[in-house]
């Protein structure tokens, strides 16, 4: 049974291939995971678009393949078929960080009842949120008919859910209205979730293309809707931007517009490739300097703060009521094989993925 990757070259995002390798050896205290299951979303793109900035490209280093091209990370579900740790079983399964390929191998570590750590050496320097595996047997947040959802929408929620736990720690910086760039992203509308439970008097603004107005206005989560090409008729009021496009040009036209009305200017994806000369735009921006909100580091405090138990909590509620919100906005596409899996990872690359359809891919 051979290895296969989905690799991309990191300075030519649109240049992929599908790599087929040995599997090799199983190590000492190492474990073997088939992949089962990933979502192709967004947030996969800033992974790939960001990657050398905050590693994303060293989670998992490709086999047989020339210098420069890399694997992007996915959320998923796989299971343990083979393994040399006593406390993990063949036949296991798990959720968590998992390549664009068929196989990983993973060396787990702080084992429990309901998941583990993967202690491999390269993975160590890195986030060590991204390193954690739920075991899907002990798993509270495990719903086997929520499976499709959890791939899609849970990290990406989950980054929303800490914005606004951050912005209204902050109390919107004084501000009384959001903007939010890529409201059909699924980070996007997570944030615009939380906000509308838990600061229901900041006023959310949808920033999309027009294309995907109807769609943005139909999930019920903005307060209003705008497309990318009205910017320059928005009304000036107190507001914050939270960027999740990337595309330096329409972050530029927003500081201009807003100007001194502008609290702050928060950095989260980059999911238009098109138009980004620098992530975050210009230095020279009217208003506050754009801040890159970098979520494992808010992850990681905010779990100090509230401790495991009433932290999961807390993003348990949200979630929650985020499911019974977007429940039917997005319909479920699920994919046969890798090579599936780069094409959709092409469209998504492009743009021309209907933000209404969650693709999943079965390898």
């Amino acid at each position: 049974m051979p290895l296969t990757q989905v690799q991309v070259r990191k300075d030519e995002l649109s240049n992929t291939a599908l790599v087929e390798a040995d599997l090799g050896s199983l190590g000492q205290g190492t474990v073997r995971l088939e992949i089962e299951s990933f979502s192709v979303t967004a947030n996969n793109i800033t992974y790939a678009v960001v990657g050398d900035g905050f590693g994303y490209w060293n989670f998992f280093p490709p086999k047989t393949q020339e210098d420069g091209f890399g694997i992007v990370p996915m959320w998923g579900h796989a299971k343990v078929i083979d393994s040399n740790c006593e406390d993990i079983s063949v036949g296991e399964r798990v959720y968590g960080y998992l390549p664009m390929a068929s196989h990983l191998d993973v060396i787990p570590g702080k084992i429990s009842a309901s998941g583990f750590v993967d202690t491999t050496d390269y993975r160590q320097p890195m986030s060590p949120i991204y390193n954690q595996y739920s075991r899907l047997a002990a798993d509270p947040e495990h719903d086997p008919a929520r499976e499709a959802e959890r791939m899609i929408f849970g990290p990406l929620f989950k980054t929303g859910f800490l914005i606004e736990y951050f912005m209204r720690n902050e109390d919107w910086f004084e501000a009384n209205q959001v903007i939010l760039t890529s409201a059909s992203s699924k980070t996007a509308m997570g944030l615009a979730s939380v906000a509308k439970q838990n600061s229901p008097k900041i006023k959310r603004i949808g920033l999309t293309s027009s294309g995907n107005v109807e769609f943005v206005e139909q999930t019920g989560l903005y307060d209003s809707v705008v497309s990318y090409d009205e910017v320059g008729h928005m009304t000036i009021a107190d507001s914050v931007i939270v960027d999740f496009a990337g595309n330096a040009q329409l972050l530029e036209k927003l500081h201009e517009h807003f100007e001194a009305t502008l609290k702050y200017s928060c950095l989260v994806g980059a999911t238009h490739i098109e138009g980004r000369s620098t992530f975050g735009g210009s230095d020279s921006l009217p208003g506050p300097k754009p801040v890159l909100f970098f979520a494992p580091d808010h992850a990681m405090a905010f779990f100090k703060e509230h401790g495991a138990e009433e932290g999961g909590k807390l993003v348990a509620a949200s979630w929650h009521g985020f499911l019974n919100a977007a429940s039917g906005s997005v319909t479920i596409d699920k994919r046969q094989g890798l090579d599936a899996a780069r094409d959709v990872y092409l469209e998504m690359l492009s743009g021309s993925v209907d933000p209404s359809q969650g693709i999943v891919i079965e390898p």
